[in-house]
């Protein structure tokens, strides 16, 4: 005899996408420090080479990946603008092996933060 499935409490979800990687952009001023945390985070094979290229194959590889970068104002602030532009490029290529980017901040850095993507992306 089957019975009619429970509904879950308000607090719990159930779902089959995985959770999202977290960088932590206040960590990721520069490049090398954006490879250090991306290889933490997503968990990147000993043999990664810190560079755009290997990121990407890294990513291609990885398949869908939802990426999660908090205080992304600050994601490679130190770093000339065209590293940012680099960057989004990565992401725009490994996004057709199924990675999903969410770039998140405070309500008061956000117009600032679409302007560098907008420009970036320009």
């Amino acid at each position: 005899m089957t019975s009619a499935a429970r509904p879950l409490p308000h607090w719990l979800t159930v779902c089959t996408d995985p959770a999202p990687v977290v960088v932590d952009g206040r960590l990721c001023r520069t490049r090398a420090a954006f490879f250090e945390e991306a290889a933490r985070a997503l968990r990147l094979p000993g043999y990664f080479g810190h560079n755009w290229d290997a990121l990407f194959d890294c990513l291609r590889d990885a398949g869908a990946v939802s990426l999660t970068v908090t205080h992304a104002e600050d994601l490679l602030g130190a770093e000339p603008p065209r590293q940012f532009a680099t960057l989004l490029g990565v992401f725009s290529d490994a996004a057709e092996s199924g990675l999903t980017v969410t770039l998140c901040t405070e309500p008061e850095h956000e117009a600032l933060l679409r302007q560098r993507v907008a420009a970036a992306l320009a």
